[in-house]
């Protein structure tokens, strides 16, 4: 498994519930530009829409050897999931205020893959706490690391 691009934030800014593999709709210079490692998934998220979801603000830099053919970087992209694990997100994302944030683009043999997250949004104390902990943790293996 190769990753492409990873969102690192995402731990930091949300609480992650359940994580999903999904294919991704692609055109031919955007495969071509993503094997490069051209593509960038921080500021995107997953919209809903008659029941399909759409990757929205993932950026895929144009090919350099791309012609007038070449695609749009910005462009909204479609997800492939299974229908009911489709409308099982649609349905959180509804009723109880989740959030569908991709974390990471890998390579699967020869197929690119999301990996998209139900989340929910970190308040400021939350993200003070978890700094706590990891600081925490650190001293303590520092401290018997030699024991």
């Amino acid at each position: 498994m190769k990753i492409v691009a990873q969102n690192k934030r995402i731990s930091f800014d949300y609480f992650i519930f359940e994580t999903y593999e999904c294919g991704i709709v692609l055109m031919g210079t955007e495969i071509k530009s993503v094997r490069l490692g051209k593509v960038s998934i921080n500021e995107s998220f997953v919209v809903f829409k008659n029941n399909e979801a759409f990757l929205f603000n993932a950026t895929i830099a144009k090919y350099p050897f791309g012609n007038i053919f070449n695609h749009d970087e910005t462009r909204n992209r479609k997800l492939l999931l299974h229908k009911n694990e489709l409308l099982k997100m649609a349905l959180k994302v509804k009723k109880e205020g989740y959030t569908v944030m991709p974390v990471k683009l890998y390579f699967k043999g020869s197929l690119l893959k999301v990996e998209i997250a139900l989340c929910k949004g970190k308040k400021h104390y939350d993200k003070r706490e978890d700094l706590k902990a990891k600081d925490q943790q650190k001293r303590i293996d520092k401290a018997t690391k030699y024991y």
